[in-house]
């Protein structure tokens, strides 16, 4: 009969039903599930959203961090019914298939747990300057404050670790931080193996984003097949592959994550928001957080959007001049008063053989400096900013995290690398759509000439879109 008794239930409109151990009659020393989901360094994810801003554009897109969170731990379970056999076929020294999934759901779940205020747009505005990311800022929550309670998990929904095994917090520190030259020569293959579910092509944190922005935000209610691509999946001697029958189902995921940056992440508007917010962090963010979080931990745990918001909302009334002055800026920010109109835009495609570090795409200061010198020294003077956003479809062969997807070519009996389908190459390896930005659009003409010069091709005008 099953243990009803130490699972708990929560329904979720992406995944349905979520199952988590309970508090209910735990052994001396044992942790549940539910302990970790309810602990306030968890708990605050519910406060900062899933789309850093672009909740501003998309009505319905409220959801945060700790829908999505739960989301990844869920799938992290699916993950290791579908792949768990071929793991040890590949690994016969893997732990058993209770540690894997609890291990990879506990990863899932605290993959997140270091975002900031806005999630990645923190990261490059605020955290970039202390030299971490919310990754390692997760790393350091894990180890520091969670260690304990990690260490006390005998079991999950489904599986149960064994009588001598104990999960190591560390191991979920290393899963959640993207690959660097040289870190796994320490670890065990097994673990390595399982990373690429969580840095990879298609992992269970893209796996649930793709699904659960594409409904929140209206674009879609059922984005690509996740049945089939778990189905073709398995783990080969070489690391994740997928079966040559699931590949379509992995380039529809790929397509759509794609077409969700072009048309959510990076909506016109919502990188108008994104330069308003620039701005605004620039001059603020002394007065929003005392230093590095590394070293204010404690605060950072109450630190998030709820709080910021509610914190800027209130310098208006301060009687320090400066922060009354930002103050004022902030309501206009809070009210959607956004100064920045988007005047055109260009799309720059590259294959894996361009070469885009070399592009003037790959410079926002380049460009304006290029475009000021073309405009007219009236409209040069006015403001404007350019704005280059950039999606990767497909990783680079190169760097520490290649080898993490290959592909099983059945007319061959073969595993190769997934780069040599000629489906998969047909694919561009990243996207750059750079966007000009203006007060009014008194010069759009001006402007639109300009940036079709530097391009040397025609621009997209979307004014009037």
């Amino acid at each position: 009969m099953r243990d009803y008794q130490h699972e708990n239930l929560c329904h979720d409109p992406i995944h349905g039903y979520v199952a988590f151990t309970s508090s209910a009659d735990l052994s001396p020393g044992e942790t549940s599930e539910r302990q970790l989901i309810d602990h306030p360094w968890v708990q605050r994810l519910r406060h900062i959203h899933q789309l850093q801003t672009a909740w501003w554009v998309f009505p319905s897109a409220e959801h945060t961090r700790f829908q999505h969170v739960v989301g990844v731990m869920h799938l992290a379970s699916r993950a290791i019914a579908a792949l768990y056999e071929s793991l040890r076929e590949t690994c016969p020294d893997a732990p058993s298939r209770g540690y894997c999934e609890t291990l990879l759901r506990m990863a899932g779940l605290l993959h997140d747990v270091g975002h900031g205020p806005f999630g990645h747009f923190f990261d490059e505005h605020f955290l970039k300057a202390y030299g971490v990311t919310h990754e390692t800022l997760g790393a350091a929550i894990i180890e520091r404050e969670l260690s304990g309670l990690l260490a006390g998990l005998r079991r999950n929904p489904h599986s149960h670790l064994e009588a001598a095994e104990q999960l190591d917090p560390s191991q979920v520190a290393w899963l959640i931080q993207r690959p660097r030259d040289g870190d796994a020569a320490h670890q065990p293959r097994w673990l390595v193996f399982l990373r690429s579910l969580l840095c990879g092509i298609y992992t269970i944190d893209n796996l649930d984003f793709v699904l659960r922005d594409a409904y929140m935000s209206g674009y879609s209610q059922r984005a690509y097949d996740l049945d089939r691509l778990l189905h073709y999946s398995f783990f080969s001697a070489q690391g994740l592959t997928i079966h040559d029958r699931g590949l379509e189902a992995l380039v529809r995921f790929m397509g759509v994550r794609a077409e969700l940056f072009r048309a959510i992440y990076f909506h016109r508007t919502v990188k108008a928001i994104d330069l308003t917010l620039r701005d605004l962090f620039v001059d603020s963010k002394r007065l929003l957080f005392p230093g590095n979080p590394l070293e204010y931990l404690d605060d950072y745990q109450g630190f998030t959007e709820s709080s910021l918001l509610v914190d800027v909302s209130r310098w208006h009334k301060s009687e320090d001049l400066e922060q009354r002055a930002l103050g004022h800026r902030w309501r206009q920010l809070l009210a959607r008063q956004i100064p920045w109109i988007m005047v055109c835009q260009k799309n720059i495609v590259f294959s894996e053989d361009d070469a885009e570090q070399a592009s003037i795409f790959s410079d926002e200061a380049m460009v304006e400096q290029k475009l000021k010198r073309l405009l007219p020294k009236e409209i040069a003077s006015a403001p404007l900013r350019v704005d280059i956003s950039r999606h990767i479809h497909r990783p680079y062969t190169k760097g520490p995290s290649q080898g993490q997807n290959y592909l099983f070519d059945s007319a061959q009996a073969r595993v190769r690398p997934l780069t040599t389908s000629e489906l998969f190459k047909r694919l561009p390896t990243s996207h750059r759509i750079c966007r000009i930005y203006a007060h009014t659009l008194d010069h759009a003409a001006a402007l639109s000439q300009a940036l079709d010069q530097i391009s040397g091709g025609a621009v997209d005008d979307l004014t009037n879109m």
